[in-house]
C-alpha cells in the first residue's frame, strides 16, 4: 500500500499515526514496520514516524531507533494516557526533540489526547531548532491564524483533521496529513493542487464531494472506518487490532454506503 501511495503521487508518508494503530503495536512490531517502510519506499518520499508512547523515556528510545532505521522525521505526540501540565508537556516534547537530529512535527489534537499545545508552549518549543512543523487537529480554524499571528512562519503548518483540510490550507497550512487519502489519494492531491493554484471553485467541488467521507476522520471509530474504505477501494485491509473490531451492522452499512456513493460520483 505504501508503494501504491507513492506511485499515486503523495508527497510524504506518516508511518504509525492514528490509522497506523501506533498504540496497538508492540515495540518490536513498531520498529519492524519502520524497517519495512524504509526498505519499500525509502528515498522516494519523506517518511515520518509517529512517536506515541506512554513515557518520555520510551518515546526517546523509539525516536532514536527510528532515526537509526532511516526515517526522515518524527511526528511527536504528548505522552499517552496521562494528561500533563503545560510544563510537563513541554518537557516531554523538548526531551524527545533533543534526543534526535531528525526534524520534528508536533501533533496537536485536543479532542483525542485531552491536552492542547497552547500558544505559550509553541513559543517555548520554538527555541528547539529541530522542532519545525505543527500538525494542527484542533477543531477550530481560527487556530491557524492565531499561530501565524503569534509565531509567523516559525512552524510549517499542516492541516490535521480531514474535514478541516480546505479551511486549514486556505488559512496558511502548507500541507495536509490525511487519513482518507489512503483510500482516495488522487482526489486528495487534486484538492491540494486546486487550492495551491487558486482554482477555488474546483477545490470547493472536490471538497463538497469528499466531505461525507472526510467526516469519518473526526469520529471515534475513524481507524475502522478508514480501513474499511481502503478495503472497498482495493487499497488495503480492514483488519484492526483489538480492542478495536471491524465495523458491523448499521455502522458498517453506513460507511460502505458513503464510500460507494463517493466512488460512483468521483470528480473528474
Amino acid at each position: 500500500m505504501l508503494s501504491a501511495l507513492v506511485r499515486d503521487g503523495v508527497h510524504g508518508l506518516v508511518l504509525l499515526g492514528t490509522v497506523g494503530e501506533n498504540n496497538s503495536l508492540t515495540a518490536q512490531e513498531k520498529r519492524a514496520v519502520l524497517t519495512a517502510a524504509v526498505g519499500a519506499v525509502g528515498g522516494k518520499v519523506p517518511l515520518i514516524a509517529g512517536v506515541s508512547e506512554l513515557t518520555t523515556s520510551s518515546a526517546v528510545a523509539y525516536a532514536r531507533d527510528a532515526e537509526r532505521i532511516g526515517v526522515n522525521g518524527l511526528m511527536v505526540l504528548p505522552a499517552m494516557v496521562y494528561v500533563p501540565t503545560r510544563a510537563e508537556l513541554e518537557y516531554h516534547l523538548r526531551t524527545v526533540a533533543q534526543a534526535t537530529s531528525l526534524p520534528i512535527m508536533l501533533y496537536n489534537n485536543p479532542p483525542a489526547y485531552r491536552v492542547n499545545i497552547e500558544m505559550e508552549s509553541l513559543k517555548q518549543l520554538a527555541e528547539q531548532a529541530n522542532v519545525v512543523a505543527l500538525k494542527e487537529s484542533a477543531p477550530d480554524p481560527r487556530r491557524f491564524t492565531d499561530v501565524l499571528n503569534a509565531l509567523g512562519d516559525r512552524y510549517v503548518l499542516f492541516a490535521g483533521l480531514d474535514d478541516f483540510a480546505f479551511e486549514g490550507l486556505m488559512l496558511g497550512a502548507r500541507g495536509w496529513v490525511s487519513g482518507l487519502t489512503n483510500a482516495f489519494p488522487v482526489e486528495s492531491l487534486a484538492l491540494c493542487e486546486a487550492i495551491r493554484n487558486g482554482q477555488l471553485e474546483r477545490a470547493r467541488t472536490i471538497y463538497r464531494w469528499f466531505m461525507p467521507l472526510l467526516h469519518l476522520d473526526s469520529e471515534p471509530d475513524l481507524v475502522q472506518s478508514i480501513k474499511l474504505a481502503e478495503a472497498i477501494m482495493g487499497r488495503g485491509s480492514e483488519r484492526v487490532r483489538p480492542p478495536r473490531l471491524p465495523l458491523a451492522g448499521e455502522r458498517r452499512a453506513t460507511v460502505m454506503e458513503r464510500v460507494e456513493r463517493a466512488r460512483a460520483a468521483r470528480p473528474a
